[in-house]
C-alpha cells in the first residue's frame, strides 16, 4: 500500500477535495512540481493548469486559475479559482480566457510604463490560452 498524505484543495466558493492522497501534480508559478509523502515543505504560487491529484482509488484532475500550494506534513492548495475538470466545456474556457484577456488589457493601461506587472498578465493569459490545449478543448487566442 502507498504512503499518503491529506490534501486539501479550496477555492472561494468551496471546498473541492479533502483526502489522503498519493501524490499531486502543481502548475506552479516557477514550473510544474510533483508533491508526495515526505516532501520538503514549501510555499509556492499557482499559474493557470491542471493540478492532477493521484489517490488510492485512481485520478483526478481539477482546472485551477491561481492561487498558492503549502506543502508541509501535508498539502493545501487555496485555488483563486478551481473547477473539476470534467466541468469545464468550450463556453467555460472560453470566459475564463476572456477573463484573462481583461485583466491584461487593464494591466496595459494602469502599468503604461511598467513592463513587469504587464508581462506577468501576458504571461498568465498565455498559461490560461495553454490550458485548453492541454485538456483537449479548442484554444481560443486572445485578441491583443
Amino acid at each position: 500500500m502507498a504512503e499518503t498524505m491529506q490534501f486539501d484543495l479550496v477555492s472561494p466558493e468551496r471546498r473541492l477535495m479533502q483526502e489522503e492522497v498519493v501524490s499531486v501534480q502543481i502548475p506552479g508559478a516557477d514550473g510544474d512540481m510533483t508533491a508526495m509523502p515526505n516532501h520538503a515543505p514549501l510555499i509556492t504560487t499557482l499559474r493557470p493548469g491542471v493540478l492532477v491529484v493521484e489517490t488510492q482509488k485512481g485520478t483526478q484532475e481539477f482546472v485551477v486559475t491561481g492561487g498558492f500550494a503549502e506543502l508541509g506534513e501535508g498539502l493545501s492548495v487555496l485555488a483563486e479559482r478551481a473547477l473539476p475538470k470534467a466541468d469545464v466545456d468550450q463556453e467555460t474556457y472560453e470566459t475564463l480566457v476572456e477573463e484573462a484577456e481583461a485583466e491584461y488589457r487593464k494591466a496595459k493601461e494602469v502599468f503604461v510604463n511598467e513592463p513587469g506587472p504587464v508581462d506577468d498578465a501576458a504571461k498568465l493569459l498565455a498559461d490560461m490560452v495553454a490550458v485548453g490545449t492541454h485538456i483537449g478543448l479548442s484554444t481560443r487566442q486572445p485578441n491583443l
